[in-house]
């Protein structure tokens, strides 16, 4: 029985994963293994709203090992440290919990079919200080830890004004990268500001003791989206109170303060570097050919140049798309077709020669808020593109990600997921507020 194995339990390789072990699996016609260091599977395009407080990431949150049981696949939790692609083994590193005791010991794991869906982690671009006085929303975890930070921040600002040992106390963020995620975090963080003030959680006033800075190099935000619309989006935000400052290059960042290639200094109490991203670092001892961003460079197959075997989607592969003549964007949407076009590929096994995989661009959105959202849509029925704004776009936007549980679920419980959470929101704060 042929053993396919997904490294990776992000958007791509849990949706493969269980379509897969939907078609083979539970034929008994293959054997899928999913390998991820994690016990659960978070929607990565949802982290700024779990570091501005606005969602509970443990209503996200999907099990490995209940959907693999539900999906008739098999779970292995640990960290790839090592590719033998002549013996068609991985390692999997040892795993330990965090009271030190070595529950699962390093293993060999067989495959026939390989696939990487290993995500991507922060690109600092080798800038001074980046990496050591940043923080990243690559993870939960980290998105967490920014939340948690941010409000004491805000909390110390509020008991230094009562206790008059600053008259007017600050709290400058300063946000490097004006993509998507920049984009919605500056957002959602200014609607957070203003909820803790109702619950008292600090008293500092948004529009003046917390000064949200979102740095762009480039001459505009969101520069995969219409002028227009970026336009509209850096209008949305000075509504908002953010100070947007584009053509802004960051050459060196401080514990305290960033310095662009200007020479001016920008003060910081909590600096997020979310400006790019690249590979991990387990690419590069993979014997994998990689592209500057240590991405694993694919054919049109999605298959790795040097192995006909190992595969590769998502944010750590490389597809140059030949319409448009250069790789395809970072976005949860390509991950999604890519898991697509493998579970039709190799839910057909014995097939001498491998169909070519096409990306389809299908538009993005941007969240600016709780009830607004900028992007663009590409149809099959329309050549143009279609700008959307507003409650619809913002419509649109959740929508998105229903799609993603829709996927992974069906629909019946996509429904009640979504009841659950409609029921949630009225019940509780608005964020959370410790």
């Amino acid at each position: 029985m042929e053993t396919i194995v997904i490294v990776g339990g992000g958007a791509g390789g849990l949706e493969l994963a269980t379509r897969l072990g939907n078609q083979l699996g539970r034929s008994k016609r293959a054997k899928i293994v999913l390998i991820d260091r994690a016990p659960t599977h978070f929607w990565k395009p949802l982290l700024h709203e779990v570091a501005s407080g606005t969602i509970d990431p443990g209503m996200h949150q999907i099990e490995y090992a209940a959907q693999a049981a539900d999906h008739h696949f098999q779970f292995v939790r640990g960290e790839m440290i090592c590719l033998d692609r002549f013996k068609h083994t991985i390692e999997v590193n040892a795993y330990s919990p965090q009271d030190g005791c070595e529950a699962l010991l390093k293993r060999h794991i067989h495959y026939d079919k390989l696939v990487l869906a290993l995500g991507a982690v922060t690109n600092f671009f080798n800038v001074q200080g980046a990496a050591a006085h940043s923080l990243t929303l690559d993870t939960v975890h980290q998105a967490e830890f920014f939340r948690k930070r941010f409000i004491m921040s805000c909390m110390q600002a509020s008991s230094r004004r009562a206790t008059g040992e600053l008259p007017d106390p600050a709290v400058n963020i300063v946000i490097v990268g004006g993509g998507a995620t920049g984009v919605e975090l500056a957002a959602e963080l200014c609607h957070t500001v203003r909820s803790l003030a109702e619950y008292n959680v600090h008293s500092v006033e948004a529009s003046q003791a917390v000064r949200i800075r979102l740095l762009e190099s480039g001459e505009r935000l969101l520069p995969h989206l219409n002028s227009e619309l970026s336009q509209s989006a850096a209008a949305h935000l000075r509504r908002l109170g953010v100070q947007v400052c584009t053509t802004t290059t960051v050459v060196g960042v401080d514990a305290d303060s960033v310095h662009d290639s200007s020479g001016r200094r920008h003060d910081s109490n909590i600096t997020v570097w979310v400006a790019g991203v690249e590979g991990q670092n387990i690419c590069t001892r993979l014997g994998l050919s990689l592209n500057k961003a240590k991405q694993i460079l694919v054919n049109n197959s999605l298959q790795t140049d040097l192995d006909p075997h190992v595969f590769a989607i998502g944010d750590c592969s490389s597809y140059v798309c030949p319409v448009r003549g250069r790789a395809v964007p970072p976005r949860a949407q390509v991950a999604h077709q890519q898991a697509l076009f493998l579970a039709r590929v190799l839910g057909r096994p014995g097939r001498d020669t491998l169909p070519h995989f096409r990306y389809r661009d299908y538009g993005s959105l941007v969240s600016i808020g709780k009830f607004a959202a900028v992007g663009v849509l590409m149809g099959a029925f329309w050549r143009r593109e279609l700008l959307v704004g507003g409650r619809i776009a913002r419509l649109l936007y959740q929508l998105l990600y229903q799609k993603h549980v829709l996927s992974l679920h069906g629909f019946s419980r996509m429904a009640v997921q979504m009841l659950a959470h409609w029921i949630r929101t009225k019940v509780t704060p608005p964020v959370k507020l410790h």
